[in-house]
């Protein structure tokens, strides 16, 4: 049985929601809510996607992939060109931890500035 549920929104703990949102506004080119602040900030996607990021005190970021401060989320990204996407989120302030489980040429794992891990997936086609 289905409930027909439809993912409208997904939101990070970080301590700097400002600047998570700039790392992943640079990164999708969704629009940023224009009532983000130091608080709680957004980004909006032309088909209602929300991605919010909140500020927690005392914020601790994940370690992948251990679990003594567990993974708290994980999203993932198809891209286009693997390699090149890579590169740019690296430039971005993106890290690369050591451990990958994936094939090289079909994903990554990387984690964006507060230390979320997420995936980039070589688009299928």
């Amino acid at each position: 049985m289905s409930l027909n549920l439809k993912l409208v929104a997904i939101t990070l703990d970080c301590a700097d929601p400002l600047a998570l949102a700039a790392f992943y506004q640079q990164a999708t080119g969704f629009d940023l809510h224009p009532k983000s602040d130091a608080e709680f900030a957004g980004l909006n996607r032309e088909d209602g996607l929300f991605l919010g990021f909140q500020r927690v005190d005392a914020y601790r970021p994940p370690r992948w992939p251990g679990q003594t401060d567990p993974q708290q989320l994980h999203l993932c990204f198809d891209v286009p060109d693997l390699p090149e996407a890579e590169a740019g989120l690296l430039e971005l302030g993106a890290g690369k931890p050591e451990f990958q489980p994936h094939d090289p040429a079909k994903a990554v794992v990387l984690t964006d500035p507060a230390g979320h891990p997420f995936c980039i997936c070589q688009a299928r086609g």
